[in-house]
């Protein structure tokens, strides 16, 4: 039987998150500037060598794959990967293949991807207010990603909602956010802001809005129940009493959750970063491209970039200032 991957920390690596694309329809002021610039397409991996990539990463214990980007769906042919991995959910090697998406090209794919074997879509939605969305993405339409949303339930999708919360832009819609999902059976995760990459003229701290304080409002209003499920995510789970629906917080600045890491992200062009909010990365494109016949050489440097996964990350607002704040854009790790 081939080894699993166990990091320093005897971590079981379970979980692999891809970036297809650091492109994407919108530009969301806290996850990009205004006029980005992207990768040449020429530096991307192409869908085959994505699909070896994640084939490789599955044989060595990967259970869990999350399409991510940018905005995954506007990779061109993207269904031909979802549909190329859809042979290990049938073989049994792979347990889950999951998106997380903006919304904006759900109506599109929706069929498709339940046909692929999605089942979950994560869709990142941080107001139900139209003029807020459009400031907050720059170039979104709301009722275009509520369509796609509607066209995801209705092809059988169970659909969670992603949340960044931003001090001074959605604090007044908490409960608003809260009971539209519950209307729709949709459970619901609050994330604090991350100090990742350029964002032009947006400041980190004043986006800032730490989780302790928005479920410390949630609670005066609902009964919440802490949950001890672990998903294999860093999300932290509450049951919301009245309504039954799962609360989740993502709490990377407030709460380290890195002691049960089990994740690693691959970037489009090849980047296997062991952490989220490290620096460090190990290049899986040379020796994907220069071993075409053997998968052998390829293994061997996953392997040897899980040994160099560390105990977790450096994110702090604590002290008024930012700290561990990371170069790259989150589109580019993958979100």
């Amino acid at each position: 039987m081939t080894m699993q991957l166990i990091d320093p920390f005897q971590r079981a690596i379970s979980y692999l998150r891809v970036s297809v694309t650091d492109r994407c329809d919108f530009r969301c002021v806290y996850c990009m500037s205004e006029n980005m610039t992207f990768l040449p397409k020429k530096e991307l991996l192409t869908l085959e060598e994505l699909d070896r990539l994640c084939t490789t990463f599955i044989r060595l214990g990967v259970k869990k794959l999350r399409i991510t980007g940018g905005e995954p769906l506007v990779r061109r042919n993207i269904m031909m990967f979802f549909n190329a991995m859809s042979r290990h959910l049938d073989s049994g090697g792979l347990e889950e293949l999951t998106l997380t998406t903006n919304g904006s090209q759900l109506r599109r794919f929706a069929l498709d991807l339940y046909k692929a074997g999605v089942r979950r879509i994560n869709v990142s939605l941080d107001t139900l207010d139209e003029n807020k969305f459009s400031n907050i993405t720059r170039w979104g339409r709301l009722p275009q990603v509520l369509k796609g949303i509607d066209a995801a339930q209705d092809a059988g999708h169970r659909i969670k909602i992603n949340t960044v919360a931003l001090k001074g832009f959605n604090e007044d819609e908490l409960l608003k956010l809260a009971e539209w999902c519950a209307s729709r059976d949709m459970d619901l995760t609050f994330i604090e802001v991350m100090p990742m990459g350029d964002i032009g003229n947006e400041n980190r701290l004043d986006q800032y809005w730490n989780l302790s304080d928005l479920r410390s409002r949630l609670s005066e209003h609902y009964t919440l129940t802490d949950l001890l499920m672990n998903t294999g995510g860093p999300a932290r789970y509450v049951r919301m009493e009245e309504t039954g629906q799962k609360i989740g917080f993502i709490t990377p600045l407030t709460h380290n959750f890195c002691e049960s890491c089990n994740r690693v992200r691959l970037t489009c062009t090849g980047e296997l970063y062991m952490c989220l909010g490290q620096e460090g990365m190990a290049d899986m494109r040379a020796p994907l491209r220069d071993n075409p016949d053997s998968d052998s050489v390829l293994e061997k440097a996953i392997r040897n970039a899980i040994a160099r996964k560390p105990r977790g990350h450096d994110f702090d607002y604590s002290r008024n200032a930012i700290g561990g704040r990371i170069s790259r854009h989150m589109s580019h790790t993958g979100g």
